[in-house]
């Protein structure tokens, strides 16, 4: 039985969704996040020693990141759907995705979140302009920029296709999900890009995707 560790309001959230468009039997292991810190709690370290989600329990196997879980599951259980065979293009265009959701997308989102609770964090009246300007400075200069180049990239892909990997959905979807629905929460993503928009209307249509949610319970990034 394969066992989510998950961390609410996380990366794992697209791991349930997953498993329900693969219709593999899992258990829900639930963790909730530090009120204060918003960090995961100390018990999963007991499951992995960096103590993050998403990760997953299957058999003796422990299995973290994303896109290795993603991947792992695909292969193990998919009989060929949702992530194509070993040696072919289109599993060669499926691993970009999975690399590049995380290793580029995702990185400057992070960026924009921090700095926008760095204008917003209490200190001292006279450090905040300058924490503030400091701020200002790196979002204009290279976190709104490498957004908007990122999503621009996006936009013209689904130019090309009905979905990431292709015609066909596919693990590529599931992956990118998680980003672009944080640059659609607080990070530009906005009616200017319909492909992308139109996307995530897709994605969050689909019965398994809204099966995954009433098992992971509330997703603030959809806020």
């Amino acid at each position: 039985m394969v066992i989510v560790h998950h961390l609410n309001n996380s990366r794992s959230q697209r791991v349930l969704w997953l498993l329900e468009e693969l219709g593999v039997p899992y258990e829900v292991k639930r963790y909730e996040r530090d009120a204060k810190t918003m960090l995961a709690p100390p018990e999963l370290r007991a499951v992995h020693p960096l103590g993050k989600s998403p990760v997953i329990s299957d058999g003796d196997e422990v299995v973290a990141e994303s896109g290795a879980i993603i991947e792992y599951l695909a292969d193990k259980y998919g009989q060929g759907t949702l992530l194509p065979p070993h040696g072919t293009a289109g599993r060669r265009r499926a691993n970009y995705w999975l690399h590049y959701a995380e290793g580029s997308l995702m990185p400057p989102l992070l960026m924009s979140l921090v700095f926008t609770k760095v204008r917003s964090a209490p200190m001292p009246f006279f450090a905040k302009p300058i924490a503030q300007g400091i701020a200002d400075k790196v979002m204009e200069s290279f976190v709104t920029p490498n957004v908007t180049s990122n999503l621009d990239f996006l936009e013209e892909e689904l130019g090309k296709s009905t979905w990431f990997g292709g015609e066909d959905f596919g693990v590529s979807d599931i992956q990118l999900s998680f980003p672009l629905e944080a640059a659609a929460s607080r990070g530009g993503l906005g009616a200017s890009r319909p492909r992308l928009a139109a996307f995530l209307d897709r994605i969050h249509g689909r019965p398994a995707y809204q099966r995954a949610l009433e098992k992971g319970g509330p997703y603030d990034l959809l806020r």
